[in-house]
C-alpha cells in the first residue's frame, strides 16, 4: 500500500514533539503517512506556508486558527485546530537589570504565585519591553491577562512586540526588552547565554492553557478527511508516547538534534521534567503540569478554549467578523480516534478555570481523568454565559 504523503511545519521547540515522534517513531508511517518536517524561523513564516499550501500541516500557536475565523490574518485562508498538541510549557523570563531590581525588592522568585510576581513587576519604571513569540499568540494572552491583573494597561504600561524564539537570548543580551514570555528550551537558553532570570512558567497563570494546535488549511481538511484523520491518530499516539517519562532521555537526544531543536539535550530535559534552572547561579524550580501532551485530556481540542481565545483576542484587538466556533474541531478529533476506543467527554465545551484538582468525569465510554483548569486570579470562563 502506497503511503500519503503530507508535509508539516515546525518552529524547533520542545512543543515540537508530537510530531517529530509521529515520524521518527513510525507512528506516522503505521497510520499509512509518509510525513515530511519542515522547520521555520517564524511563525510568521510558518503560518504562510500553511495558508500559501507550501505544507498541509503545522505545529501552530493555538490562537492562529481561531484569528483566521475572526479576520485577523489579512485575507489569509482560514485554519483549523485539528487536535491541541500541548498544554503549557511556556516560561515568564526578566533581563538581568529587571530581575536585580526585582530581588532588591524582595521578591522571591519563588515560580508559583503570579499574583505576587506580577504586583512585584507593577511596582518597577515603565512602560516594559515585553518579548513574545508572535503577537497572535498564547504567550500574549497570558502576560496581558497577568500584567492587567496589576493594574497595567497594555500600550502605555506594557509594550508587546514580536521576537522569534531563537533570538530571544539574543534580544535580551542586547538590552532591547525587560520580560519575555516564550516556550522551551529558548527560556532556559536565554538563562545561560543572556544572564536572564525566569520568574514564572506559564502553568502559574493557567494550569491549563492550550499552547500548540495541530493545524491545517479548513478547505484542505474538507477535501483531505481521511488524510486529516490519521494525521490526528499519528499525533495522538506520538503524544500517548510522549507521556512515558522513561522515553525521555531519548527523546531529550532526539529533540536536541541540530536538524529539529538544535540545543545541548539538557536544555531539553529541563522542559520534559518541569525542572527548570531559573538563574545563572543555577537555582532551580520545578513545576509538576509545566508541559503536557497527552494525559488528562490534553490533547481534546475544547470549544470552550476556542471561546475564551476568542474573547481574548476580541479584547485586545478588533475582530472583522463575529465570533463562531468553527476552527477547534473536536467533531474531527473524534471521529478519527472513537474507532479506537479513546476515551472521550461527553460535551465539547466546559467551564475553564473552574476545576481545582484532577478529577474523573464520565465519558462517552467510561470515564476520563481531567487535570487541574485553574487562572492565577481565580476567575473562571463560561462559553455559554
Amino acid at each position: 500500500m502506497s503511503l500519503i504523503e503530507i508535509t508539516a511545519g515546525y518552529m524547533p521547540l520542545v512543543d515540537a514533539a508530537p510530531l517529530i515522534v509521529a515520524k521518527e517513531m513510525g507512528f506516522a508511517e503505521e497510520e499509512g503517512l509518509a510525513l515530511e518536517l519542515m522547520p521555520s524561523p517564524s511563525w510568521s513564516t510558518l503560518r504562510d506556508m500553511l495558508a500559501f499550501g507550501q505544507i498541509q500541516a503545522a505545529h501552530m500557536l493555538s490562537p492562529v486558527p481561531v484569528a483566521s475565523w475572526l479576520g485577523l490574518m489579512n485575507g489569509l485562508p482560514r485554519l483549523q485546530a485539528l487536535s491541541v498538541m500541548s498544554m503549557n510549557g511556556n516560561v515568564i523570563g526578566v533581563s538581568p537589570a529587571i530581575a536585580d531590581a526585582l530581588e532588591a525588592l524582595g521578591h522571591s522568585f519563588d515560580f508559583e504565585n503570579a499574583k505576587a510576581a506580577a504586583i512585584a513587576v507593577a511596582a518597577l519604571p515603565r512602560p516594559l519591553r515585553v518579548g513574545v513569540p508572535f503577537l497572535l499568540s498564547m504567550h500574549a494572552e497570558l502576560v496581558s491577562l497577568w500584567l492587567s491583573s496589576a493594574g497595567l494597561t497594555a500600550g502605555k504600561d506594557f509594550q508587546i512586540q514580536a521576537v522569534p524564539p531563537p533570538i530571544m537570548a539574543q534580544a535580551i543580551r542586547n538590552g532591547d526588552l525587560d520580560l519575555f514570555c516564550v516556550g522551551e528550551p529558548w527560556g532556559s537558553v536565554t538563562v545561560e547565554t543572556a544572564d536572564g532570570a525566569l520568574l514564572l512558567p506559564g502553568a502559574a497563570i493557567w494550569s491549563a492553557a492550550p499552547e500548540k494546535v495541530l493545524a491545517t488549511r479548513a478547505d484542505w481538511t474538507d477535501s483531505h478527511p481521511e488524510p486529516a484523520s490519521r494525521l490526528i491518530r499519528a499525533v495522538w499516539r506520538a503524544g500517548e508516547w510522549l507521556d512515558q517519562t522513561a522515553k525521555h532521555t531519548a527523546l531529550a537526544e532526539l529533540l536536541a538534534r541540530k536538524d529539529y531543536v538544535g540545543v545541548a539535550s539538557d536544555l531539553v530535559d529541563r522542559a520534559l521534567s518541569g525542572r527548570l534552572m531559573i538563574n545563572a547561579r543555577g537555582e532551580q524550580r520545578s513545576c509538576a503540569q509545566f508541559l503536557q501532551f497527552h494525559k488528562e485530556a490534553a490533547t481534546f481540542p475544547w470549544r470552550s478554549q476556542e471561546a475564551w481565545i476568542a474573547a481574548r483576542l476580541a479584547k485586545r484587538l478588533t475582530p472583522k467578523t463575529p465570533f463562531s466556533a468553527q476552527s477547534f474541531r473536536s467533531d474531527l478529533y473524534r471521529a478519527a480516534l472513537e474507532p479506537m476506543g479513546v476515551a472521550m467527554p461527553l460535551s465539547s465545551s466546559k467551564v475553564e478555570g473552574a476545576l481545582g484538582s484532577r478529577s474523573h468525569v464520565h465519558g462517552l465510554t467510561g470515564s476520563l481523568s481531567l487535570g487541574a483548569n485553574r487562572f492565577f486570579d481565580g476567575q473562571v470562563f463560561d462559553p455559554t454565559s
